[in-house]
């Protein structure tokens, strides 16, 4: 009984401290920009990393947020078992070392999703740059992929995984909020645009 919590317990505590490290802050601290926190949407993800103008910077962040829920994912699964996406999730979203205000999790959302399933990851990215293209509007994006891939999952019969991604996206959601808020109104920030 005890291992029983025990193994999951420290899958999610991996996963967390996993997710929890904020690579846009970091990177664009490295190179000399400053605190990524202080311009565009104040968040610390590619997309605003991209609003400082340095493309490598962003794509640098983009992959490793998302590798940090693909390397979270196979670590656990290598000692305990996959218990450990939804922890790097909420790291991400919610680092402890700034103040619980992280990104919107849509990198380590793709990242835990390549460790589950590559044809459901191959699904979001396909629909985030068909999206992406279309629209212009990185969130609008990410807010229609996320809440497809629980779909993609499941028609693929991967029903517990599906449900794990009906929360990750659920949350995504949430943290988009603001975003959501400015795509209704005609205001939201089109990609390639600084600010």
């Amino acid at each position: 009984m005890q291992g029983s919590v025990i193994i999951p317990l420290a899958a999610l505590v991996l996963g967390y401290l996993l997710g929890s490290i904020p690579f846009g802050l970091l990177l664009t601290r490295m190179a000399g920009l400053g605190d990524v926190r202080k311009i565009g949407s104040g968040n610390i993800g590619a997309t605003n990393v991209l609003r400082t103008g340095n493309k490598p910077l962003a794509a640098g962040t983009l992959l490793l947020d998302a590798l940090k829920g693909t390397a979270a994912v196979l670590l656990a699964a290598h000692f305990w078992g996959q218990d450990a996406g939804l922890g790097a999730f909420a790291g991400h979203c919610f680092p402890v070392w700034l103040g619980f205000k992280g990104g919107k999790g849509v990198a380590t959302f793709l990242g835990i999703l390549i460790a589950v399933s590559w044809k459901a990851a191959l699904g979001f990215a396909v629909i985030w740059i068909a999206v992406a293209l279309f629209t212009r509007y990185s969130s609008l994006a990410a807010l229609v992929a996320t809440a497809l891939s629980p779909v993609i999952l499941w028609a693929s019969g991967n029903a517990m995984a599906a449900l794990l991604f009906v929360v990750l996206a659920a949350t995504s959601w949430v943290k988009h909020r603001a975003n959501i808020a400015r795509l209704a109104s005609g205001s939201e920030s089109r990609i390639g645009t600084k600010g």
